[in-house]
């Protein structure tokens, strides 16, 4: 296995390998009862399986949407989880003067996605219980940071006793919000100047939901007790 590099500009053959790399990093979470480790997906999923797999702790899935502006689907202007917690980049809303009709549309439309989402990925589990545990929540990459913020607040919410974002590769003013609201972060690469998630990948082909079933299923195989959110 290739080391990470250790001056920020980690190059990763794919998805598996960073969850692999961050699996190491995150040793001291093995096998402990009270962790579970919790994907965003899509892209979060194949990362999450391999750290989940190498500690020997629960793997769950943890839906958010993306809020993306009208015309310009991949600006964020805020992101919705299930149970209805919303985030609102008002500062977004407001200089781009996104009229409120506009936001609850999108807010419909994502919370349909949501739903039909959770339904595929629960592949007849029931809901796992947060309370009072340590979770490792994890994407594949961040770039803003709105997304899996909303996801550590909601998870706050749920009762987590001890909240753990991990990363293969995070925008370094992304990871400095974070640290500000999760109780650690683990980043193997916070580059400045970040572009998009898929250049610090040698492979970074779109997933599907047949793919990240696929995942999904194997690693609910392996895994002690896991089940989606």
């Amino acid at each position: 296995m290739r080391i990470p590099y250790s001056d920020r500009v980690q190059i990763f053959h794919d998805r598996a390998e960073a969850g692999r790399f961050l699996a190491e990093r995150l040793q001291a979470y093995a096998q402990l009862p009270d962790v579970v480790v919790c994907a965003l997906p899509r892209g979060g999923v194949p990362v999450g399986a391999e750290i989940a797999t190498a500690l020997e702790v629960p793997l769950t899935v943890y839906v958010v949407r993306k809020l993306g502006v009208p015309g310009h689907e991949e600006l964020a202007m805020g992101a919705l989880t299930s149970g209805g917690m919303r985030l609102i980049n008002w500062p977004v809303v407001n200089s781009l003067r996104i009229p409120v009709n506009a936001i609850e549309t999108t807010i419909a439309r994502e919370q349909q996605e949501l739903e039909r989402r959770e339904r595929l990925y629960a592949r007849g589990h029931s809901l796992p219980e947060f309370k009072h545990k340590i979770v490792i929540l994890t994407d594949d990459g961040i770039a803003t940071g709105s997304t899996i913020t909303l996801a550590v607040r909601a998870l706050r919410q749920k009762g987590a006793r001890k909240i753990v974002v991990a990363v293969p590769v995070s925008a370094s003013a992304a990871t400095s919000e974070l640290r500000r609201i999760a109780d650690e972060v683990v980043s193997l690469c916070e580059p400045e100047r970040f572009g998009s998630v898929g250049q610090w990948y040698e492979h970074f082909g779109q997933l599907d939901d047949r793919e990240v079933c696929r995942i999904l299923d194997r690693a609910f195989e392996h895994v002690p007790e896991s089940r989606p959110a």
